[in-house]
């Protein structure tokens, strides 16, 4: 409907469209540079990567009962249609406790969408301050589960300049699983040293502790001393019994 609009942003995909603001940004032609501002706006515009229109073609491609994955924002979400509406299923951490809490109505872009049951029953979450802050929670793991994937990545010892560029698909996914191969053997035998380690150090640990002596072999020494010393106590006794004393 919008002639500059489906100009500058045409059929390019999210990422492609970022691109393509920074390099008109950049350019000494103006009217690229005014199509890439018309683009930046749209993006603004359209922070949720939703618009109308995509939501009308959603609804109008999408089978009743039918599920499907819809991305948006970084996010996959399992979504069907029940009654010629769209529902999204609840994943967020917030809702653990919200056993009633399922599906989440997809009839605007703002992403406020009502709350339903498994039957498509309304049922509005019980703490809504609850249900925030385990979404905030849940976004920091998002992140951090990024970070971690992101320096799992760099981290990958492949050298992909080396890697010829007429090679096969087949000997591509061959290389990573010896490379997968390569590391998973390395960290099982990382893990075998490891208990070697501390199964010679417990055993070191035992060799070097002195014996005690156990209780019982006490007590039969004691009764042994004492058996020794009982006939001298006799003797003396009955030898005092015979001896008489002058006055």
């Amino acid at each position: 409907q919008i002639d500059d609009i489906v100009k500058a942003v045409g059929n390019c995909s999210y990422n492609q469209l970022v691109e393509k603001i920074i390099s008109c940004k950049q350019s000494d032609n103006s009217e690229l540079v005014s199509e890439g501002f018309v683009a930046e706006q749209f993006l603004n515009n359209t922070a949720t990567q939703l618009t109308y229109h995509g939501l009308c073609e959603l609804t109008s491609t999408v089978q009743e009962g039918e599920l499907c994955v819809f991305f948006q924002n970084n996010h996959f979400s399992t979504m069907t249609k029940y009654k010629g509406l769209l529902y999204l299923l609840v994943t967020d951490q917030g809702f653990l406790t919200e056993e009633k809490v399922v599906w989440e109505s997809l009839h605007n872009v703002d992403g406020d969408g009502n709350f339903c049951d498994s039957e498509f029953h309304l049922r509005p979450p019980s703490d809504p301050e609850t249900v925030y802050r385990g979404q905030q929670d849940q976004i920091d793991q998002d992140y951090l589960m990024a970070l971690s994937l992101q320096q799992e990545q760099q981290s990958q010892e492949i050298n992909w300049e080396q890697i010829p560029e007429g090679i096969s698909d087949l000997e591509l996914a061959k290389k990573l699983q010896e490379e997968e191969d390569r590391r998973a053997s390395q960290y099982y035998q990382e893990q075998e040293q490891a208990a070697a380690a501390a199964a010679s150090a417990a055993t070191q640990a035992q060799q070097s502790q002195p014996a005690q002596a156990s209780p019982s072999s006490g007590r039969q020494s004691g009764n042994s001393e004492r058996k020794r010393k009982e006939p001298r106590e006799d003797k003396e006794k009955e030898k005092e019994k015979n001896s008489c004393v002058i006055l």
